[in-house]
């Protein structure tokens, strides 16, 4: 199994832990505060929101190296809920991946809520995470900690798709907040 960090303790990084836990790899969970303690999983989870990934390159960035590390930030103009904040030909994992060169970046859980991670369904469906990334090998990893958690997993292609990825998570998140959709459910996976 692997050995994962998950940066952040918000209902995201709960969620996550809950997965990685139940698929029988070690979890490391870090908050923001605890930026003395050294990254000890080969995966790291970027459970923060995207104003967050410049500390973490900033404080971190040394311990990423060689890493995997996966993005599930979703870059929401949460002033009005109207816009992505990154550039429209970008994404905040190609951002990442850019101040990152000696990480392995990918896009994943940032599809899903937590409540459907949690739960392990989107209604009657079992809960499907979306990975993207430039590194095969990585996504493999990935995927298959997330399978041996309970979940179905896809690789969504490479880390170019993460705009599309954002875009998803950000039609979501817009709909629960205007409360078209719950917070607890979501979009299903059928395959």
């Amino acid at each position: 199994m692997a050995n994962v960090t998950i940066l952040g303790n918000g209902n995201m990084g709960k969620a996550i832990t809950s997965v990685i836990s139940k698929g029988g790899s070690t979890v490391q969970v870090l908050d923001v505060d605890d930026a003395a303690t050294p990254i000890a999983g080969d995966i790291v989870v970027l459970a923060l929101p995207y104003a967050a990934l410049a500390d973490i390159i900033a404080t971190r960035g040394e311990q990423l190296v060689g890493k995997i590390v996966v993005d599930i930030t979703n870059p929401v103009n949460f002033e009005t809920f109207d816009s992505l904040v990154v550039p429209s030909d970008s994404s905040a994992a190609a951002e990442l991946a850019a101040k990152l060169p000696g990480s392995r970046v990918l896009k994943a859980f940032n599809t899903t809520f937590a409540g459907t991670l949690a739960s392990g369904t989107v209604g009657d469906d079992v809960t499907t995470v979306l990975v993207a990334g430039d590194d095969a090998d990585a996504k493999s990893q990935l995927i298959s900690v997330v399978k041996a958690g309970g979940l179905n997993a896809i690789d969504a292609g490479a880390l170019s798709r993460a705009r599309e990825l954002e875009s998803f998570g950000f039609l979501q998140i817009s709909l629960a907040a205007a409360d078209k959709v719950s917070w607890a459910g979501g979009f299903a996976v059928v395959a």
